[in-house]
């Protein structure tokens, strides 16, 4: 008896691998930023500025948006809608 096929998934190009990255860095960045920036009184009229405590914040907020969505949610936002998970 032969065992019946069984589908291997099509491997991701590393190419969707990176735009997908840099699209989930630029939607949090630029979403996270605001939303601290407005919080903190960081909001200017080309955008935020944030410098020392608040850039920090931002920065650990997209930190735990990669680890929390790709470890626990079964992907991040673009990852997802790219089919790289």
């Amino acid at each position: 008896m032969s065992q019946p096929d069984v589908a291997q998934p099509k491997p991701v190009s590393t190419a969707r691998k990176v735009f997908a990255a840099i699209l989930d860095f630029l939607f949090v960045f630029i979403i996270a930023g605001y939303v601290v920036a407005r919080l903190t009184g960081g909001v200017t009229e080309e955008g935020f500025e944030l410098k020392g405590g608040p850039a920090f914040v931002l920065f650990a907020v997209v930190i735990l948006y990669f680890v929390v969505f790709s470890r626990f949610l079964g992907g991040t936002l673009f990852q997802r809608l790219l089919g790289v998970r």
